[in-house]
């Protein structure tokens, strides 16, 4: 198939503060979320005046993928679509016909498999199709790309700077600790190939942090998770971020490395949950607090994306350098293995 384009395809955010609440409801229609937990949610936007950096985000990685592209000779323009905010994905794709595009890749700013990382971009992808209707464009999906030497190669420096910002007494004893945005964990079970015995999620976010803590010497970092939400009574990945630099503290840490190796950009979660709330408690604790950046303003993250399309177009070997299975798409847009994410809609 011949590909006329680039769609890059995420979550969404608020852009100004009157956005906020239709926000949330779009993220969490149909799961039950009761009014007063959207209302926790919104104060968290509001604090930085209803903006999420998200969108913004976003755009600088399209005008950095641009500029790859050009340098490398491949004539895909790039749309930009959202799932929960404007642009919407369901507007984009009409204006992707509107401007005689017959079929794209896209691009999710997801590296990993599960439902929320993976699937729900098909679904995305089918929405706006059926939406648009008859003569929509074809829209393939990228391949996952959580152990890409490019990702890792970026958080691996992105550790190193954080360390750099711990004081110099304290830096051989600094603990590396990455975090993920958590998932219930009957979700996480149910994602993956029935052969692959399921967590297809929380394996393939612990071997990106295996592979950047051996990139930068850590023996030993641990794995905790963040930005929870639904009722308590359902059982979601543990430990917490904030929990857990208690525990470090607690047992003589004084001083923590933190790496959102689940997120690859700045999204409110990260710097909310990461530079308000672990970061403040760190504080009260006397603990030495860095966090390492994301990597989608990275050059290397636009040289990835480039690098995925063209391993798409050239069918050439997958730049993998993990061992936990990852998944991409047949050429029809199918997900290419039967089972590889839950189906149902988890409970959240």
């Amino acid at each position: 198939m011949t590909y006329q384009a680039l769609l890059v395809l995420s979550f969404g955010g608020p852009e100004r503060p009157e956005d906020v609440m239709p926000f949330l409801e779009n993220v969490t229609r149909g799961r039950g979320v009761p009014r007063e937990r959207l209302d926790e949610v919104a104060q968290h936007y509001l604090h930085f005046g209803g903006v999420s950096p998200i969108n913004g985000l976003n755009r600088d990685i399209i005008a950095a993928v641009e500029g790859e592209l050009a340098g490398t000779g491949l004539r895909l323009p790039v749309y930009f679509g959202n799932r929960n905010w404007h642009p919407m994905v369901e507007d984009t794709v009409a204006r992707m016909a509107a401007d005689g595009v017959g079929s794209a890749l896209v691009f999710p700013t997801s590296a990993w498999g599960g439902y929320s990382g993976c699937l729900q971009y098909h679904e995305d992808i089918a929405r706006a199709r059926a939406a648009f209707g008859a003569g929509a464009p074809e829209l393939v999906k990228l391949r996952q790309y959580f152990d890409h030497p490019l990702l890792i190669d970026a958080f691996a420096d992105a550790i190193r700077a954080a360390l750099r910002e711990i004081p110099a007494e304290q830096r051989d004893r600094a603990r590396l600790v990455f975090t993920a945005h958590s998932i219930p964990v009957s979700a996480d079970i149910a994602a993956g190939p029935p052969a692959d015995g399921g967590r297809l999620y929380s394996r393939q976010v612990a071997e990106a942090a295996r592979l950047c803590a051996a990139a930068t010497g850590f023996g030993e970092y641990d794995l905790v998770w963040q930005s929870r939400s639904g009722p308590p009574q359902v059982p979601w990945l543990d430990p917490d971020i904030v929990d857990h630099v208690e525990t470090l503290s607690a047992k003589g840490v004084d001083a923590v490395v933190v790496c959102p190796v689940g997120f690859v950009s700045d999204h409110l979660e990260v710097i909310w949950d990461l530079d308000n709330e672990a970061k403040g408690r760190a504080a009260e604790l006397g603990m030495a607090f860095a966090r390492a950046a994301t990597p989608g303003t990275d050059p290397r993250f636009a040289r990835l994306v480039v690098e995925l399309i063209r391993e798409h177009l050239d069918g050439g070997q997958a730049r993998r350098i993990g061992t936990v299975p990852g998944y991409g798409c047949t050429a029809d847009g199918i997900p290419c293995a039967v089972g590889c994410c839950a189906v149902r809609r988890p409970t959240r």
